[in-house]
């Protein structure tokens, strides 16, 4: 039996019994058959794991690295090595869209600021503390960041930017449109994580420049920030985890509609107004 034959069998029984227990039977080697399989155009071995990992990546937004795709399979049964999970994500373009935060070396200083809070959210005026921070929107069209700034007096959204890369201008956008909207004198407090947004040279000149007092998180401590944070689950509970988005633009809008509708009519618990109804109430 001609050796083209043999791996024509191979083919049409790969789903009933394995390809190395046939090609032994056969006596044909597997690489051999692989590459009857790439020269005859049939889907190579790698395909029916690329397809179930798009699956994976299609469902969760592309943000799953290998290791958790690696995880989500063996869940649905499915048993392979980490490292041939990686290399298939590499070959088939499915990567996770979202990486890690990298540590590069800058030249500049970078800046630290003290704790000013120590998780003490109480603001007694408006323009007294305010968080910010950037919070990841998934869409088909890949990753959406929001920064926000939230007025700890009536946890209302000062001011807000979007955009599809996460830089130091991303924040500073952000403050100069607070900075429109607000009249900010000194006793004006500004928390952040320690992002490398926060800790740079330009966040640094910004909050000098407007007579702000940057204050800090501890690092590792995400609730030194938890007002930004409690923003960002509302949000996304009450509206972005809802739809499918498709597009930048489909985010930009709905997130910018829910602000509106969370400033202006979302009522309080605590103080059973809405953020703004508070801050219209304020008294100098």
């Amino acid at each position: 039996m001609r050796p083209a034959i043999k791996y024509m069998v191979i083919y049409r029984h790969k789903e009933k019994y394995g390809i190395s227990e046939m090609c032994r039977f056969f006596k044909v080697s597997r690489s051999g058959y692989y590459d009857y399989v790439k020269r005859m155009g049939i889907p190579a071995k790698d395909l029916p794991l690329a397809e179930k990992i798009k699956e994976c990546q299609d469902k969760y937004g592309k943000t799953y690295g290998y290791r958790r795709v690696h995880i989500w399979l063996e869940r649905n049964g499915i048993h392979k090595n980490p490292k041939t999970i990686l290399r298939v994500m590499q070959k088939y373009n499915l990567l996770s869209v979202v990486r890690r935060r990298r540590f590069y070396k800058y030249t500049e200083h970078i800046h630290k600021y003290q704790n000013l809070w120590k998780q003490d959210f109480t603001a007694y005026r408006p323009n007294q503390k305010w968080a910010t921070d950037i919070s990841y929107i998934h869409t088909k069209q890949g990753v959406l960041y929001l920064s926000v700034i939230r007025d700890l007096y009536d946890n209302s959204i000062i001011a807000y930017k979007t955009s599809t890369q996460q830089t130091i201008n991303l924040v500073l956008d952000t403050i100069k449109a607070a900075k429109r909207k607000e009249k900010i004198t000194a006793e004006l407090q500004l928390h952040s994580d320690q992002g490398f947004q926060y800790t740079s040279t330009a966040y640094f000149k910004l909050t000098q420049f407007y007579n702000i007092t940057p204050s800090m998180s501890s690092r590792g401590n995400p609730y030194d920030n938890a007002m930004a944070e409690n923003f960002f689950s509302i949000l996304k509970s009450e509206c972005i985890n809802r739809v499918k988005l498709k597009t930048y633009e489909e985010a930009r809008l709905l997130i910018g509609e829910y602000i509106r509708f969370y400033n202006n009519e979302r009522i309080q618990t605590k103080t059973k107004l809405t953020p703004l109804e508070k801050r219209s109430q304020y008294v100098a």
